[in-house]
């Protein structure tokens, strides 16, 4: 693709950049008396939907907003799938789940996705897996298959989360874009390096690891997966000696930490895009700011409401792109 056709995109990008949130307004939002008042406070920025009181509708709007802007904008949205394959495949999942259990999910499919999140649970209830791609189609069989023979949620759970990062790395992979590629990489080795965490931690066996962990090229995987097999500290110590030294010591202080520090790794890398007027990255990193500051803000009103300190709060505040 020529890069000169996002011209006009990136210009409209850097418009709506200035409406990010900040670290000072962050802060801001840290240190107000309640959940409330940070509404209050965030309504003013212009941030809205649903009634006064409902951040989640107001988060969800937010979401929104941001995918009807990029729609907008770029004719061809393939590209940027990437990004929304994660909904996919949760929405996959409760279908599933929805199905075996006979229960009402419909209150936590996810409206962005690739593929409508009704046509998903209509393939699965009408058992039309036929009509849905052939890498979801394949995991989507097997994950249902799994669940109905052995109700074990947790292979089910396995068998589509895996699927979803061999699609974020494929997608990011066949972009053609060094951004993009970098994105679908970070995902999958964090994702593995929390998956060999928690398997150290609540003892988990080869077999797991081997049908949970997802090739990527920055990991080695039978050496994270002997290390998962003997301790968390041994996990720590396999990344400082890969190219994740830096991730450790985050990793040695908490989950939450570690969390947040792949959050805010990701920000770091994709702030260059600030600076380049060409080309698909500029939208791809308003997209990831755009999916950074809503997490911050979910967090702080999720620990105000639970009454946390404003120094615990900071802990789990992601950084900003601006």
């Amino acid at each position: 693709m020529a890069e000169n056709q996002y011209l006009y995109a990136v210009a409209r990008i850097r418009c709506r950049e200035q409406r990010l949130l900040n670290a000072s307004f962050l802060e801001q939002l840290v240190t107000a008396p309640s959940a409330e008042a940070c509404l209050r406070m965030l309504r003013e920025k212009g941030w809205d939907g649903g009634a006064p009181e409902d951040s989640d509708a107001m988060l969800a709007e937010e979401q929104k907003r941001t995918w009807d802007l990029i729609r907008e904008l770029v004719k061809d949205m393939s590209i940027l799938d990437v990004f929304l394959y994660a909904n996919d495949y949760h929405n996959l999942k409760a279908a599933i789940k929805e199905c075996k259990s006979q229960n009402a999910f419909a209150h936590i499919y996810l409206n962005q996705g690739t593929i409508p999140a009704e046509q998903i649970r209509q393939a699965v209830q009408e058992n039309r897996l036929d009509s849905l791609p052939k890498g979801m189609r394949e995991a989507a069989e097997e994950a249902r298959k799994a669940l109905l023979h052995t109700g074990d949620g947790q292979l089910c759970d396995i068998i589509l989360d895996r699927a979803a990062l061999e699609a974020v790395r494929q997608a990011g992979e066949e972009s053609g874009n060094e951004f993009l590629k970098l994105y679908g990489e970070l995902t999958v080795a964090a994702a593995d390096i929390k998956i060999a965490v928690r398997a150290a931690r609540t003892g988990k066996n080869k077999a797991f690891l081997e049908n949970a962990l997802m090739e990527c090229e920055t990991l080695n995987l039978g050496a994270l997966t002997r290390a998962a097999l003997d301790s968390e500290e041994a996990v720590a110590s396999y990344l400082e000696r890969s190219d994740y030294k830096d991730w450790a010591p985050e990793l040695r202080k908490s989950p939450s930490a570690f969390e947040r520090w792949c959050d805010n790794l990701l920000i770091r890398r994709i702030r260059p895009q600030l600076r380049n007027p060409f080309g698909i990255g500029p939208l791809a990193a308003y997209i990831l700011a755009r999916d950074s500051e809503i997490k911050s803000v979910r967090i702080i009103l999720a620990a105000k409401r639970n009454g946390l300190p404003e120094d615990a709060i900071r802990e789990r505040v992601r950084e900003t792109y601006v």
